[in-house]
């Protein structure tokens, strides 16, 4: 349960700084303080269901292209983000490139290096985590 909540934490965290990232970075793309919780958790809900499928898709359809998985379900997922409320706006067609791979590089990143810096954190945190892997009667470290 706390790998799951782990993993759906990092999950939304990534979504949030991908989301953020476009924002900060690209003229035509634009996310309101207000609404920038729910679209995170509707862009992170969406990414998660729409990856696997898409994967199946391209596999069975066209497996040249399942490098750009990723690529595409981020790019579905601001679409149908940017339809539910006025929170996500992206104009042009080069803001929507550009946002797409954006946020597809930032939740990439983010999903890779986030759990390394919570770990650290956790483990430097409390000191009591390191070396507690070892069993009852292990022999202490010379």
């Amino acid at each position: 349960m706390i790998r799951f909540l782990l993993r759906t934490l990092i999950f939304l965290a990534s979504a949030a700084l991908g989301l953020l990232a476009a924002d900060l970075a690209l003229d035509g793309v634009s996310v309101t303080a207000s609404g920038f919780v729910i679209t995170v958790v509707v862009f992170a809900v969406l990414q998660s269901v729409l990856s696997p499928f898409i994967a199946k898709m391209v596999a069975r359809y066209a497996p040249a292209f399942l490098g750009g998985i990723g690529l595409v379900s981020s790019y579905v997922a601001l679409l149908i983000a940017s339809l539910v409320g006025s929170s996500l706006t992206i104009d042009g067609v080069s803001s929507w490139v550009l946002a797409t791979i954006v946020v597809w590089l930032v939740t990439a990143l983010a999903t890779f290096l986030l759990p390394f810096v919570l770990l650290r954190k956790a483990v430097d945190g409390d000191g009591s985590r390191r070396g507690s892997r070892r069993g009852k009667g292990a022999l202490p470290s010379t």
